[in-house]
C-alpha cells in the first residue's frame, strides 16, 4: 500500500491570515514572496494575529509595489504612537521582479492581489500574486472540477476498501 504525500508546513513560518477568497475570485498566474515595511505597533499586533487581507491590492507607483486596504488592527497596547489600520505598506521586491510586474500589469485584466501574510524567521512576509480576474462561468467550471475530483476520490478509496476486505 503507497503511503500518501503531505504537504510538510515549513516550520520557521507561522501563518498569520490568509485571502481564501482570492483563490476563487482569480486565476493565480505568478506568486511572490514580499518583504514588507511596518511600524512597530504593526508588527505587534500581527503578532497577535489580528489582520485581514480581504479588500487588499497591490499597486505599483514609480518603480515601488504598494500594499492597499489590508486591515492590520490597532496594537490594543499602544499609545499616541499607533498606526492607522488600513493605510498603505510598502513592499520589497527585487528590482527584477518590480520589472516584470510593471510589464505584466499594464495588460488589462491582470491585478496584484495578496494571497498571506505570516511571519518567516521572524520576518513579516506577504505572498503576492499576480493574478487575472474570473468570469462567472469560469468560477462554476472550478467548483464543477472540484466536485468531480471528490467524487472520483470517493469512488477510489471505496473500490480499495472493497479490495482489502
Amino acid at each position: 500500500m503507497a503511503k500518501k504525500k503531505t504537504k510538510k508546513a515549513d516550520p520557521d513560518r507561522k501563518l498569520i491570515a490568509q485571502n481564501k477568497r482570492a483563490r476563487y475570485d482569480y486565476l493565480i498566474l505568478d506568486t511572490y514572496e514580499c518583504g514588507i515595511v511596518l511600524t512597530g505597533t504593526e508588527v505587534k499586533s500581527l503578532r497577535q494575529g489580528r489582520a485581514s487581507l480581504v479588500d487588499g491590492f497591490g499597486q505599483l507607483d514609480d518603480g515601488e509595489v504598494w500594499l492597499h486596504n489590508v486591515h492590520i488592527a490597532e496594537y490594543s497596547q499602544g499609545t499616541w504612537t499607533n498606526h492607522s489600520a488600513r493605510r498603505k505598506r510598502k513592499l520589497l521586491l527585487h528590482r527584477e521582479e518590480i520589472d516584470k510586474l510593471i510589464g505584466k500589469t499594464k495588460e488589462t485584466g491582470y491585478t496584484l492581489v495578496p494571497l498571506s501574510l505570516y511571519f518567516r524567521n521572524g520576518r513579516a512576509k506577504i505572498e503576492l500574486a499576480l493574478a487575472k480576474g474570473k468570469k462567472e462561468y469560469d468560477k462554476r467550471q472550478t467548483l464543477r472540477e472540484k466536485q468531480d475530483r471528490r467524487e472520483a476520490e470517493r469512488v477510489i478509496s471505496a473500490v480499495r476498501r472493497k479490495q482489502r476486505a
